[in-house]
C-alpha cells in the first residue's frame, strides 16, 4: 500500500511539475506565436502603400462570371473602402449597353472587411495584455483568455464568410445605390459584399407590377442573393426581380486573411486542450 502511495505521490509530482511548465513556458510561447500570426493578418487588411503609415494602396479586380458575360467591370480596393467601380452591363433584351461608375468624390466602406479588422485588433490586444511577466496561476485563467481570443477570432472568419443577408428594400435604401454617375436607371438595384476570399458584385434588374396583375403578391424575405421572381414593395410600386447578374473577384489577401483565422484558432484550440487534460488527474484544481 505504501509503495502504491509514493508511486501515486511521485506521478502527481511529476504532473505537477509538467503543468508548471505548461503554464510558465509554453503558454507564453503559444500567445507569442498567435500575436505574430495575427499580427501578419493585420497587415493584410491595412495593406499599407510604404511602411505602416499613408493611405493603403489602390488594387484593381477584374469582375467576371464563367455563367454571363452580361456584367463586366473593374472594382478598386482601398484598405476596407471601394474607391471605384466601373461597371459595363449589356441589356438581356435589346443588348443596349449600359455604363456607370462611381463619383469621384465617393468611396463605398465595406463593413465587412472593416468589422473582421477590428476583432483582429481585439484578439491582439487581449493576447498582449497578457506580457512574458504575467504568471499564469490556474489552467482556468488560460481557458478563459483562450476563449475570448476565439470569440474574436470567430467573429472576425464569419464576417467574410456570412454575407449580410438583405431585403430587396433595404439594398434600394442603400447609399450603394447613390454612388453611381451617371445615376443607376430606377429598374437596377446593385450590391456590393464580401463572401469568403471573394468581393462579390450582383446587378438587380427589375420590372413594375401593374396594379391589375393576377400575379399573387408576397413579398421576399432577406438574402444573400435575390432570385429572378422575388417581389418588392418600394415607394408606391410593386416591384419583381427579372434578372439577376453576379460578378466576382478573388482578392488573394482576404485568403490569407481566412488561413491566418484557421491557424489561430487551431492553436488556440490545442493549448486549451492540453490545459484540459490535466483537470482529468486531480479535481482540487480550479478548472
Amino acid at each position: 500500500m505504501a509503495t502504491v502511495m509514493a508511486a501515486t505521490a511521485a506521478e502527481r509530482a511529476v504532473l505537477e511539475e509538467e503543468f508548471r511548465w505548461l503554464l510558465h513556458d509554453e503558454v507564453h510561447a503559444v500567445l507569442r506565436q498567435l500575436q505574430d500570426i495575427l499580427k501578419e493578418a493585420s497587415l493584410r487588411f491595412t495593406l499599407p502603400s510604404s511602411g505602416t503609415e499613408g493611405p493603403a494602396k489602390q488594387e484593381n479586380f477584374i469582375l467576371g462570371s464563367c455563367g454571363t458575360d452580361q456584367v463586366k467591370g473593374v472594382l478598386t480596393l482601398q484598405g476596407d473602402a471601394l474607391s471605384q467601380a466601373d461597371v459595363n452591363l449589356k441589356m438581356p433584351r435589346n443588348n443596349q449597353l449600359l455604363h456607370f461608375a462611381f463619383r469621384e468624390d465617393k468611396q463605398w466602406k465595406l463593413q465587412q472587411i472593416q468589422d473582421a479588422r477590428n476583432h483582429v485588433s481585439q484578439a491582439i490586444y487581449l493576447l498582449t495584455s497578457r506580457d512574458e511577466s504575467y504568471q499564469f496561476k490556474t489552467g482556468a485563467e488560460v481557458l478563459k483568455l483562450m476563449d475570448a481570443v476565439m470569440l474574436q477570432l470567430t467573429r472576425a472568419r464569419n464576417r467574410l464568410t456570412t454575407p449580410a443577408t438583405l431585403t430587396l428594400p433595404e439594398i434600394a435604401a442603400s447609399g450603394l445605390t447613390r454612388m453611381f454617375a451617371p445615376a443607376l436607371p430606377s429598374d437596377l438595384l446593385v450590391n456590393v459584399y464580401i463572401n469568403l476570399n471573394k468581393l462579390c458584385l450582383t446587378v438587380y434588374q427589375l420590372h413594375a407590377l401593374q396594379p391589375n396583375s393576377t400575379k399573387n403578391f408576397r413579398p421576399a424575405g432577406g438574402a444573400v442573393l435575390h432570385s429572378p421572381g422575388a417581389m418588392f414593395e418600394w415607394g408606391s410600386q410593386r416591384l419583381e426581380v427579372s434578372h439577376v447578374h453576379k460578378v466576382e473577384c478573388v482578392v488573394p489577401w482576404l485568403n490569407d486573411a481566412l488561413v491566418y483565422f484557421t491557424v489561430s484558432l487551431q492553436l488556440c484550440q490545442q493549448l486549451k486542450d492540453k490545459v484540459s487534460v490535466f483537470s482529468s488527474y486531480w479535481s482540487y484544481r480550479p478548472f
